[in-house]
């Protein structure tokens, strides 16, 4: 007999079923994690109408629909974002919520092309980037320091500030900046 801990919504399938955590397991919580960032929305959002509280089911008729897709878009962008940067988070989301834990990437995989969307973006949004005002708002930029050891180099080979405005142009509010360094585990009630 197991008992299943955790957030609803971000569990993924094999660990519900078995109880067991891979790091598998967190490559799937980190596609929720993603469409989470391009949405705007929360893995399971109550207070919406029950067809629309359950993150990855309200995002599947979407995804692969090219014309319906910004349809998704977290409305408080504002249109300045980079649809095809959204559409590639997005398919690197599904990389990772693949039901078959097999199929889905390694972390290290996964922060590898993230690194590519991040740098192809930047490129690519120039000009979103100059039409932006300096508002508190976009000086408030988010910043994430993303490191991935190779474990075949035995070395850091992506060591890099990303900037999340860059991916979308996000503009969270709710969140404010982001230190994931500082973060620490803590005890989980069972009761």
């Amino acid at each position: 007999v197991y008992k299943v801990v955790g957030t609803v919504g971000y569990a993924a399938p094999e660990y519900v079923q078995t109880g067991r955590l891979t790091a598998k397991s967190d490559v799937w919580s980190f596609g929720v994690v993603l469409f989470e960032l391009i949405t705007g929305r929360r893995a399971l959002e109550r207070n919406l109408p029950r067809s629309e509280q359950k993150l990855l089911e309200w995002v599947k008729p979407y995804i692969s629909d090219s014309k319906k897709f910004h349809l998704i878009i977290d409305p408080r962008l504002e249109g300045q974002y980079c649809i095809k940067s959204a559409q590639k988070l997005a398919s690197l989301a599904n990389k990772c919520l693949m039901k078959n834990p097999k199929s889905r990437p390694k972390m290290s995989e996964v922060v590898e092309m993230l690194g590519n969307i991040i740098s192809g973006t930047s490129t690519q949004d120039e000009g979103i980037s100059q039409s932006m005002s300096e508002s508190d708002d976009v000086k408030e930029e988010t910043r994430v320091e993303v490191e991935a050891e190779s474990t075949k180099q035995g070395h850091n080979y992506l060591k890099k500030v990303l900037d999340i405005r860059e991916i979308m142009s996000l503009r969270n509010r709710s969140i404010g900046k982001l230190d994931w360094r500082n973060w620490t585990p803590g005890l989980v009630r069972t009761w």
